[in-house]
């Protein structure tokens, strides 16, 4: 196991001979101090498995734990100070590895442990299953899968970029705006916008239907492939490739007839209305399932 992984490695418990992680010892481990903001990770989380077609419960077994709170002593009658024990129970999660693959998804990608963390707790099969269950989704619902895929991918390809030469932001923005350039038959990033009457702080990206994301998905995982051989050494020819990668995908989307991305429709809400929708639901159907348990 290497040196950087051990962090992880150290609070695997083993159960009926599965591995499992529990999400109070996890969230240090990933750098989370503060547990609400640990639980906004793992409810985002939680939404990816449901999108991935599996059962929540499956993987993120929610478990009860009591703990002992700090408190002072107080005096009691004929015995003198004594110390009072208080307890409070808080709520923790029983985590499979995808289940931890998915929370590492959705953290903080300014994090280096997430980085680490997506790589230990990768699972192979992952896409497959993905693919499996992709067409039996809402459109809404692909829009997520994929979105969610593209923020990986970027990460990855904006690391392969730095390492063939492109450093700073605007670099990267110029780089970026390459890719585009060849999918989107010369449209720049700002073009693209303007197109879809987005306004100043929507992103392109969130207002995407599948097909269209889709694509721009296949662009950045076949620019980054292509960086990591290792033959771009400068920003120049970084942005050539990756220009000649979109135009690439662009031509493969006409060779088979299909609709080019600018032709696409655009969707009324973004993905990130989507998710909020998402997770508003699914808390509500939480709540209503306790409800039940409640009255039985």
């Amino acid at each position: 196991m290497a040196e950087e992984y051990k962090g992880f490695e150290k609070i695997k418990h083993i159960e009926n001979g599965e591995a499992v992680w529990l999400a109070r010892e996890l969230a240090p481990v990933l750098e989370y101090i503060q547990w609400r903001n640990f639980q906004n990770v793992i409810d985002r989380a939680m939404l990816a498995c449901k999108n991935s077609g599996f059962n929540i419960s499956d993987h993120f077994v929610e478990v009860s734990k009591t703990v002992e709170m700090p408190s002072k002593p107080r005096k009691e009658e004929k015995i003198g100070f004594a110390e009072v024990s208080k307890t409070k129970t808080i709520v923790d999660y029983k985590l499979t590895r995808y289940a931890c693959y998915l929370i590492v998804q959705n953290g903080d990608p300014r994090k280096e442990v997430i980085a680490l963390g997506q790589t230990y707790f990768a699972i192979q099969t992952r896409r497959q299953e993905v693919q499996d269950y992709f067409n039996q989704l809402d459109e809404d619902n692909k829009r997520l899968v994929v979105r969610g895929d593209i923020k990986q991918w970027n990460q990855m390809l904006a690391e392969s970029a730095h390492n063939a030469g492109v450093i700073t932001d605007e670099e990267f923005a110029q780089f970026q705006n390459a890719g585009y350039m060849g999918l989107y038959g010369g449209e720049t990033v700002a073009d693209i916008h303007k197109r879809k009457k987005l306004k100043e702080k929507e992103r392109i990206l969130d207002f995407m239907n599948s097909n269209e994301l889709i694509a721009n998905l296949f662009r950045i995982s076949l620019a980054d492939e292509k960086l990591k051989s290792g033959d771009i050494c400068d920003k120049v020819s970084a942005n050539k490739l990756h220009n000649r990668v979109g135009q690439e995908v662009r031509e493969t989307i006409v060779r088979v007839k299909g609709t080019l991305p600018e032709n696409q429709p655009t969707p009324v809400k973004s993905v990130e209305q989507v998710t909020k929708e998402q997770l508003a639901r699914l808390k509500k159907e939480s709540k209503r399932g306790k409800l039940m348990l409640d009255e039985d």
